[in-house]
C-alpha cells in the first residue's frame, strides 16, 4: 500500500499531454480509410486554391485547332468539342464544387444547427409545429426538393447554392435536436435558468458547444451530397451555367454525343466526381469514429 504522501503526489501529478502530431498520426493510423479521404480533400482543396499552377490553360478559351485531341504529352487528359483541356477545367471546376459545396452545406447546417438546438430547448407547440415543417421538407427526397427549387428560381450559381441548402436543414436540424433534448435535462441547463440566464445565452453558451460532435460530422457529410447534386443539376442543365467550369456541364457535353468518339470527356469528370464525394465521404465517417465517445472507446 502506497504511504499517504505518495499518494497525494500521484494525485497532483498533471496529466501528460499527447503532442498534436502524435495525436494525428494515432488517428490516421487507426483510421486508414479516413485518412485517405482526408488526403483526397487536401489534394482537392490544393488545386483548386492553385490552379495556375498546376496548368497554363485557360478553361474557357476555345481552340478549334485542338478539337477532340485524345490524351497525349500536350493534353494528358484531352481536350473537348471546344478544344479546351479537359484536365484544366477539371482543375477549375474543383473550384466551382467547392464553392458550391462548401457554401451549401456550411449554411444548411449552421440553419440546421440553431432551429434543432432551439426546438429541443423551447419544446412545446414551437417544437411540435416545427417538426412537422421539417417532416414535410424531408418526405421529398433530396435531387427532387433541389430540382423543384432550382427550376422555381432559375439556374444559376447562387440559386444551385440555395436549392442545396434547403434540403440539408431539415436533416441536420433533426440529428441535433436529438441530442440537444437529452442535454436539455441536465442540471447546468436548469442552474443556468434558475440563475436568470437568458435563453439566448443558455442556447448559445450551454447547449451548442454540446452538440458540436454532430454537427461537425453532419456538414462534412453535406459538403460530398452538394458536390453530388451540384453536378447533377448541371448536367441537367439547371445548374451552373456555360463558361464556368464544372463537372457537371463536362458530363453534360460529352456524356453522350462523344461516348464512342471521345470517351475521356466523360470518363474523367466522372472519375472527379466520384473521388471527391468518396473522399469527403470517408472523412465524415472517420470523423463520427473520432468524435463519438462511444466508438472512440472501442
Amino acid at each position: 500500500m502506497a504511504p499517504e504522501g505518495d499518494l497525494k503526489v500521484l494525485l497532483d501529478e498533471p496529466e501528460i499531454q499527447v503532442p498534436w502530431y502524435k495525436a494525428l498520426m494515432k488517428n490516421a493510423r487507426r483510421h486508414p480509410l479516413g485518412t485517405f479521404g482526408a488526403i483526397i480533400v487536401i489534394v482537392m482543396f490544393t488545386m483548386s486554391m492553385f490552379a495556375e499552377v498546376f496548368t497554363s490553360y485557360d478553361p474557357v478559351l476555345n481552340s478549334f485547332e485542338h478539337m477532340l485531341t485524345p490524351p497525349g504529352d500536350v493534353f494528358y487528359l484531352g481536350t473537348d468539342q471546344f478544344g479546351r483541356d479537359v484536365l484544366t477545367r477539371i482543375i477549375y471546376g474543383a473550384r466551382t464544387a467547392l464553392f458550391v459545396g462548401l457554401t451549401a452545406a456550411f449554411f444548411g447546417s449552421v440553419l440546421g444547427l440553431v432551429l434543432g438546438v432551439a426546438s429541443a430547448y423551447f419544446g412545446g407547440r414551437f417544437d411540435l409545429i416545427l417538426q412537422r415543417v421539417m417532416d414535410v421538407f424531408m418526405a421529398f427526397p433530396l435531387i427532387i426538393l433541389a430540382l423543384a427549387i432550382v427550376a422555381t428560381l432559375g439556374p444559376g450559381t447562387q440559386n444551385v447554392i440555395i436549392a442545396i441548402t434547403i434540403p440539408f436543414i431539415p436533416q441536420c436540424a433533426r440529428v441535433v435536436r436529438s441530442n440537444a433534448l437529452a442535454i436539455r435535462e441536465i442540471p447546468y441547463v436548469d442552474a443556468a435558468r434558475a440563475l436568470g440566464f437568458s435563453h439566448s445565452r443558455i442556447i448559445l453558451r450551454h447547449m451548442m458547444p454540446n452538440v458540436m460532435a454532430p454537427f461537425l460530422i453532419m456538414a462534412s457529410t453535406f459538403v460530398g451530397h452538394a458536390i453530388l447534386l451540384e453536378a447533377s443539376l448541371s448536367y441537367l442543365g439547371l445548374g451552373v451555367q456555360e463558361p464556368t467550369p464544372a463537372w457537371g456541364l463536362m458530363l453534360q457535353g460529352g456524356a453522350e454525343e462523344y461516348a464512342e468518339s471521345a470517351p475521356w470527356m466523360a470518363i474523367w469528370p466522372g472519375v472527379a466526381i466520384s473521388l471527391a464525394v468518396f473522399g469527403f465521404n470517408l472523412f465524415g465517417d472517420a470523423l463520427r469514429d473520432i468524435l463519438d465517445p462511444k466508438l472512440r472507446s472501442r
